[in-house]
C-alpha cells in the first residue's frame, strides 16, 4: 500500500486542480491503511506521520480555493500547456535572483492569494512610482479611486454602491493621456476581447480579487490587489494598492475609459505592470512584450517591410487564429517626419490596437485603434467618412474616436511591425530552460563558441516554437532613461542590444562555432523576446543557439522556452571536442602580411601546433573587426615558419576569406607538428585576434618566431644582377650550428624579415610590394654543397622549402604551380636534418620575388663529411620581367641566419 501511496503522490505532483486534489486524498487514505496494517510500532508511527503530512497538503489545496469547481474554471480559461520539465535548483536560483527589480521583489507565483488578504485593514504599498517632468507638472498626489472619480462618475449618483469602479455599463473605450505607455494601453485595448468579464474571461487568472464564475473583478476592501504576470522566466506575483496618480487639471495620468469614466480595474492593471517596468515615466516598450507580461501569451514580431514574408499566407493564418480567439494583434509604426504624420494620419513610433479583422470579396481590412485620447486617425486610401463609419460587411456603425478601418495592404506599407501574441493552449508541451550569460569579448563575439546552445530532438514531426526571453534588470532602465531625452524611442530601444535564435541540423546536436548553414535564422530584434517558429523533423538532433549583438551590460539572465505538441528532448549542447586551447595575437604594421599572393605573406602571425595523436582538429580564427576578411591554414611545416603555401602543403584550410572569423576543421589529422598561419586578405590590416584550437587530446601551441628572431645575421657581399653565372663562398663554424640561407633583392630591404621596419612601412604600391609594373627579377638557384664535381652532396637548396610562384583568382583562392608538393620537400628536409645529404642536383631555378627565396634549416658541422668544406653556391640564369616593368634590377643580397657564429668567405667564380 505504501508503494501505491507514493505513486499517487507522484501523480499529484505532475497534475493540477481536481486531479491533483484527488490523487493527494487517495495517497493519504493509502498511507492510513498502511499504518493500520503495520505491526511494528516505529513503522506505524512513520506511516501515520506521512498520512498527516499528505492530509495537510490536501487541506492546503482546498484552503487556497482550488476546489473542484474553481480549478476547472481556471484551467478552462487559462489553457496553459503543462510543463514537462522539472526546473533544477540551479535554475530556480536564477529565477529567485531575477525577482529583484527596481527596489521591489516579484516572487515566482506559487498559489492564488487567500481571499482574506482583501478584507483586512487598509493596505499601503511602500513602493515608489517615478513620474516624468510633464507628469509632475500636473500631479496632485496619490489618491484612492473614489477620491479621484467621485460620485459624478457613478451611473446613479444617489447610490452608495462602489461597484461601478469595476463594472462597465457601456462598451469599453480605453485611452491614454499624459502617459508614455502607448504600448501598454494598446495592449489592453487589443486584449479586451479576452479580458472583459464573462464566462470565457481570462481576467480571473490574472487579477485578484475576481469572481471566478462571472470573470468580474471585485472591489478589494483593503485596497490591495494582486496580479499574476509573466516576466523574467515565470509567472510572478505583483502586489499594488489602489492609489492612482491624480491630476490638478482635466488631464489624466493613468488609462481611462471614455465610455465608463469610473472604471479603474484597467488602471490598476496598468499600475501593476508599470511597477514591473520602473514607473509612470517608463520610456516605452512594444505591445508584444507588454501583452506577454500581462497575459503570458507567446509574443511574435513580424517586420512588415521584410521581403521574406508571404503576406497572403500570413493574413489567412492570422485571420483564422483571430476568429478562433487564439491571437491578439497590435501594430507599431516606425519613425515618421511631422509631414508624414500629418499626411498619413499616423503617429511615428507609436503602437496601435487591432480590434477586428474582416474580409469580403478579397477586400481585407483591419479595425485599428489609436490609444491616444486625441490621436490622429488614418487619412490614406479608404479613409473617407463613409468608410470610417461602416463595418467591413457594409452595416453602418459609428466608430469610436481614434478608431478606423484600414486595408491590410496599407498596413504592410505604412506600419513597421506586426505584433502577434499567441494563445499558449495551441501547444500541449512546454519546457523552460533558464540560464545566465556573460556576453563574450568583442574579439571572439563574431563566433558562437561562447554562446548558450541547446540540443533538441522531437519525438514526431511538427511545429516547435522556441521563445527566447531576456530578463528585465535595473541597468536597462537606466540606459533607456539616459537616452530618452535626446533620442527617438527606436534608438533608445536599440541601446539595449539585439538578440536572435539560430537552429542548425548538421551538427548532431553538438555545439557549433560559426553562423554558417543554419536551417533557421531569426531576425535580430531589440525586444526582450524573440520567437523562432520552427518545423522540427522526427529523429533529427538540432542545435539551438542564442545569438546577440551589442548587449551593453556585463551579464544577463535568459529563459529559453520550447512549445510543441510532441515530446521534446532538450539539453545543453555538448562541445564536439574534448579539449580547447586559445592563444591571442595581433596583425601589426610588421606582421599584417596579407594573403598568400602578397609578397609579405611570410610576415603573418604563425603558430606551431603539436598534435600528440591522430584525431579531429578545428582551428577558429576570430577578430573584433567584423568587416575584416580573415583566413586560417594548417600547413605541413613541422612548426617552422611558412614562407609560401601551395594546395598540397595544406592539411586543412578555412577556404575563402570570411569577415570577422574563419573556421578550418578536419575529421582526422595525423599526429605531428604543424604550422598555423593567420592572415587577412589585404596586407597592412591591423587588428587583434584569437586562435582557438579544438581537439580530442591536449595540443601544444607556441608562436613561431620571425625569420631572424634570435638568430645571428651574416651578410655576404651583394651580387650583381643579370646574366648567367655561378659563384660560391665557403661557409664554416667553430661548433655545430643550425642555420638557413635567405636570398632577396637588395632593394627589398634584406631578407624580408619582420625585424626590418623600413620595409614594413612601405606603401602597398611600392615596387617591392606587388606593384602593377614589377621590376625585373633575377632567376637563381641556391644550394649548400659538400665537395665539388661528381662526388658533391647537396645539403639544402632553395627548392626544398616550397618557394612556389602562385597565381590567385579574384576571390583569393590560390593554386600552386605544377610540381609543387610536400612529399619531396619533406624528404629533402629530413635528409638535411640527418646530415646525409642528397646525391641529386640542387633543384630547379626560381624567381627571386619580393618575398625572397630561402633554404630549410640545416646544420653546419665542422666534423661532417670528413672535414670537406661546405660551399654556399649561387647560380643565376638571367632576369625575369614578370609581364611588365623595366629599369635596372637590384642586386642579390645573401644572408645566413644562424644560432651561433658563422664565417663566410669571399665569392669566387665557378667554371663548370
Amino acid at each position: 500500500m505504501e508503494v501505491e501511496a507514493k505513486e499517487r503522490e507522484a501523480l499529484a505532483s505532475r497534475t493540477y486542480g481536481k486531479d491533483a486534489l484527488d490523487h493527494t486524498i487517495a495517497a493519504a487514505e493509502l498511507y492510513m491503511k498502511a499504518a493500520r496494517a503495520a505491526s511494528i510500532p516505529g513503522e506505524k508511527s512513520r506511516l501515520t506521520k506521512k498520512c498527516h503530512e499528505v492530509l495537510s497538503r490536501a487541506e492546503a489545496l482546498k484552503k487556497l480555493g482550488q476546489d473542484r469547481n474553481s480549478v476547472e474554471i481556471v484551467e478552462k480559461r487559462l489553457k496553459l500547456p503543462r510543463p514537462t520539465r522539472q526546473v533544477p535548483a540551479s535554475e530556480q536560483a536564477i529565477l529567485l535572483r531575477s525577482s529583484r527589480l527596481h527596489g521591489n521583489i516579484f516572487p515566482p507565483w506559487e498559489s492564488d492569494p487567500d481571499p482574506n488578504e482583501f478584507s483586512d485593514e487598509l493596505f499601503g504599498d511602500p513602493s515608489e512610482f517615478s513620474l516624468s517632468e510633464r507628469q509632475k507638472a500636473v500631479f496632485a498626489g496619490w489618491k484612492r479611486p473614489l477620491d479621484i472619480v467621485g460620485s459624478g462618475a457613478q451611473p446613479d449618483p444617489n447610490s452608495q454602491d462602489d461597484g461601478f469602479l469595476m463594472e462597465a455599463k457601456l462598451d469599453y473605450d480605453l485611452v491614454q493621456d499624459v502617459t508614455t505607455d502607448c504600448s501598454v494601453v494598446a495592449s489592453l485595448c487589443a486584449s479586451m476581447r479576452h479580458l472583459r468579464p464573462g464566462p470565457t474571461s481570462i481576467l480571473p487568472t490574472i487579477m485578484f480579487p475576481c469572481d471566478l464564475q462571472s470573470g468580474q473583478p471585485n472591489i478589494s476592501r483593503s485596497g490591495k490587489y494582486v496580479f499574476r504576470m509573466f516576466f523574467n522566466g515565470c509567472f510572478r506575483k505583483v502586489v499594488i494598492d489602489d492609489r492612482l496618480p491624480s491630476s490638478s487639471n482635466d488631464r489624466t495620468l493613468y488609462v481611462v475609459d471614455r465610455q465608463n469614466p469610473g472604471l479603474v480595474w484597467p488602471a490598476l492593471m496598468e499600475k501593476a505592470y508599470l511597477k514591473v517596468r520602473g514607473g509612470y515615466d517608463f520610456p516605452g516598450s512594444n505591445s508584444g512584450t507588454d501583452l506577454c507580461a500581462l497575459t503570458g501569451w507567446i509574443p511574435q514580431q513580424l517586420f512588415l517591410q521584410s521581403d521574406e514574408i508571404d503576406w497572403d499566407r500570413t493574413w489567412k493564418r492570422v485571420k483564422k487564429a483571430y476568429d478562433y480567439g487564439d491571437v491578439v494583434i497590435t501594430l507599431g509604426t516606425g519613425r515618421l517626419s511631422p509631414d508624414e504624420e500629418e499626411t498619413l494620419g499616423l503617429a511615428g513610433e507609436h503602437d496601435y490596437a487591432v480590434l477586428d479583422m474582416a474580409e469580403t470579396q478579397g477586400n481585407r481590412k483591419m479595425l485599428v485603434k489609436n490609444p491616444w485620447c486625441d490621436g490622429l486617425v488614418w487619412k490614406g486610401v479608404g479613409s473617407s467618412e463613409a468608410a470610417s463609419q461602416a463595418t467591413a460587411d457594409g452595416h453602418p456603425v459609428k466608430l469610436k474616436p481614434g478608431s478606423f478601418w484600414i486595408s491590410f495592404d496599407d498596413v504592410t506599407q505604412n506600419f513597421e511591425s506586426l505584433y502577434l501574441n499567441w494563445n499558449p493552449s495551441l501547444f500541449t508541451e512546454r519546457q523552460d530552460h533558464h540560464f545566465t550569460w556573460k556576453p563574450p569579448q568583442a574579439i571572439i563575439a563574431g563566433s558562437f563558441v561562447h554562446n548558450p546552445q541547446y540540443s533538441m530532438e522531437a519525438a514526431a514531426d511538427g511545429s516547435t516554437w522556441i521563445l527566447l526571453s531576456r530578463h528585465f534588470q535595473d541597468g536597462e532602465l537606466e540606459i533607456m532613461r539616459n537616452h530618452q531625452v535626446t533620442t527617438s524611442l527606436a534608438a533608445v530601444s536599440s541601446k539595449l542590444g539585439f538578440m536572435s535564435v539560430y537552429v542548425f541540423a548538421d551538427g548532431g546536436g553538438k555545439r557549433v562555432q560559426l553562423s554558417d548553414r543554419p536551417v533557421y535564422r531569426g531576425d535580430f530584434v531589440d525586444s526582450p523576446q524573440m520567437l523562432a517558429p520552427f518545423e522540427a523533423k522526427k529523429g533529427v538532433r538540432y542545435t539551438v543557439v542564442v545569438a546577440a549583438q551589442e548587449l551593453p551590460l556585463p551579464q544577463y539572465s535568459f529563459t529559453l522556452s520550447f512549445f510543441s505538441r510532441a515530446a521534446l528532448a532538450v539539453a545543453p549542447a555538448q562541445p564536439p571536442f574534448r579539449h580547447y586551447a586559445e592563444v591571442r595575437g595581433s596583425w601589426t604594421r610588421r606582421t599584417a602580411g596579407g594573403n598568400a599572393a602578397a609578397p609579405t605573406y611570410v610576415q603573418n602571425p604563425q603558430f606551431g601546433v603539436t598534435l600528440p595523436q591522430a584525431g579531429p582538429l578545428s582551428l577558429l580564427l576570430s577578430t573584433a573587426r567584423d568587416d575584416l576578411p580573415v583566413h586560417v591554414d594548417l600547413v605541413w611545416a613541422a612548426g617552422r615558419r611558412v614562407v609560401a603555401v601551395g594546395n598540397r602543403d595544406l592539411v586543412v584550410t578555412s577556404g575563402d576569406y570570411r569577415r570577422g572569423c574563419a573556421l578550418a576543421e578536419s575529421a582526422s589529422v595525423d599526429a605531428g607538428a604543424y604550422t598555423v598561419v593567420c592572415s587577412t586578405f589585404e596586407p597592412g590590416c591591423l587588428a587583434d585576434f584569437v586562435l582557438r584550437v579544438g581537439s580530442d587530446c591536449p595540443v601544444t601551441i607556441a608562436p613561431v618566431l620571425a625569420d631572424a628572431a634570435g638568430r645571428l645575421r651574416t651578410h655576404l657581399p651583394i651580387l650583381a644582377p643579370g646574366g648567367a653565372g655561378k659563384v660560391r663562398a665557403v661557409v664554416s663554424a667553430a661548433r655545430l650550428t643550425r642555420a638557413s640561407v635567405v636570398v632577396t633583392r637588395s632593394g627589398d630591404g634584406g631578407g624580408n624579415s619582420s625585424n626590418n621596419s623600413a620595409q614594413q612601412q612601405q606603401p602597398l604600391n611600392h615596387p617591392g610590394s606587388g606593384s602593377s609594373t614589377p621590376r625585373p627579377r633575377p632567376t637563381v638557384r641556391v644550394s649548400l654543397e659538400y665537395g665539388t664535381g661528381p662526388d658533391k652532396a647537396v645539403l639544402a637548396s632553395t627548392d626544398d622549402d616550397g618557394n612556389y610562384y602562385h597565381q590567385y583568382d579574384v576571390d583569393g583562392r590560390g593554386a600552386a604551380a605544377p610540381g609543387a608538393g610536400r612529399t619531396g620537400t619533406l624528404a629533402r628536409a629530413a635528409a638535411a636534418a640527418a646530415d646525409v645529404g642528397s646525391a641529386a642536383g640542387p633543384g630547379e631555378f626560381r624567381v627571386v620575388g619580393p618575398a625572397g627565396l630561402r633554404t630549410p634549416e640545416f646544420d653546419i658541422d665542422p666534423r661532417a663529411r670528413g672535414g670537406r668544406p661546405l660551399w654556399l653556391v649561387v647560380e643565376q640564369l638571367g632576369l625575369y620581367h614578370g609581364g611588365g616593368g623595366g629599369g635596372a634590377a637590384d642586386g642579390l643580397l645573401v644572408e645566413i641566419l644562424s644560432e651561433g657564429p658563422v664565417r663566410a668567405g669571399a665569392w669566387e667564380a665557378v667554371d663548370d
